[in-house]
């Protein structure tokens, strides 16, 4: 999917990158190249070694169907960690006295080794995920992703400020790399709905997964599209000025006007007429105001200041 966008850049061909890969010492092997280990090897290819990068090793036996089943998911999943381990292979039946240090009792096992110790291990066959996992806790978060939470981090700064043009071409650059990732759909979502794209923001929303659609970041996007929408059909908002200059007591300007002046980005304004119609009608439109007032809340943000001062203004006018 490609989406225009207002700031200068589009969805899907962002010229920004986020780097992915980190520089590979001489020293860490290749990635695909996996050794066989001896006894008499194994004190430079894993314990010598580990002092460099974590080694993970194999040991397996050729009789051992389950090792089969393992080696090839543990061998993708190695690999595809990009020389953040590295993995090696030993036959207990040739080379039995390693496992027996270890007190290896059943097979496939896994044991990692870092700065020369053994420092965890699984049994057994593991699915892709698993593995993924064990890689993370021996060595340590992937850069990649921390570059891509740092990125993602800006963007959603640069949205809290209404920095549309810089954390556009961002979002787009974390979604080349994580599609799913509903935090950065839900924030080019807001982009475009600041810039007047609400299909485009549609389009963006529908590509969160089903799970994330009730993340607090996607419901506020999905309501803001909503008050857009409400807002077109308000009217001039002179013309509902002069309404209310006319007659305080038009609530219906009021709530209208309200609608506009949110959409405008001016937030206490918007809040403030609908806490007159509170204050003067609690029952008008079947709490009418009230309802609006939460969706208000709800498009803003829970820890938003104009939230926080019509909360608090709210909750002084119900409990008085």
């Amino acid at each position: 999917m490609t989406t225009n966008n207002p700031y200068g850049a589009s969805y899907g061909t962002s010229n920004l990158t986020v780097n992915a890969a980190s520089p590979t010492p001489a020293e860490i092997l290749p990635a695909g190249e996996i050794r066989d280990v001896t006894t008499q090897s194994f004190p430079k290819d894993v314990i010598a070694d580990s002092r460099n990068q974590p080694v993970l090793v194999d040991f397996w036996a050729p009789w051992c169907g389950p090792c089969k089943q393992l080696a090839p998911v543990l061998e993708r999943v190695v690999n595809e960690s990009q020389g953040r381990v590295k993995m090696v292979k030993m036959n207990i039946d040739d080379h039995p006295s390693i496992a027996g240090q270890l007190g290896i009792q059943s097979i496939p096992a896994v044991i990692a080794f870092k700065n020369g110790k053994p420092v965890d291990g699984f049994m057994g066959v593991q699915p892709d995920g698993k593995i993924r996992e064990f890689i993370a806790r021996v060595a340590g978060p992937d850069q990649s992703e921390l570059e891509l939470a740092a990125a993602l981090a800006t963007a959603l700064e640069a949205l809290a400020k209404q920095d549309y043009e810089t954390a556009f071409p961002i979002f787009d650059a974390v979604l080349n790399a994580q599609p799913e990732n509903e935090k950065a759909l839900a924030g080019l979502a807001e982009c475009l709905i600041a810039g007047g794209q609400l299909d485009q923001a549609r389009e963006v929303l529908a590509q969160v997964p089903e799970a994330k659609q009730t993340a607090p970041e996607v419901v506020c996007a999905h309501t803001k599209i909503a008050l857009h929408e409400q807002a077109a059909t308000m009217g001039d908002p002179k013309v509902l000025q002069a309404r209310i200059d006319a007659d305080p007591k038009d609530y219906q300007a009021r709530f209208d006007l309200s609608a506009i002046l949110n959409v405008h980005g001016d937030k206490d304004a918007a809040a403030d007429l609908l806490l007159y119609i509170i204050k003067a009608d609690r029952t008008w439109e079947d709490d009418g105001a009230r309802k609006q007032l939460v969706q208000l809340f709800e498009a803003w943000g829970p820890m938003d200041a104009s939230t926080l001062d019509a909360r608090r203004k709210l909750s002084g006018l119900l409990f008085r």
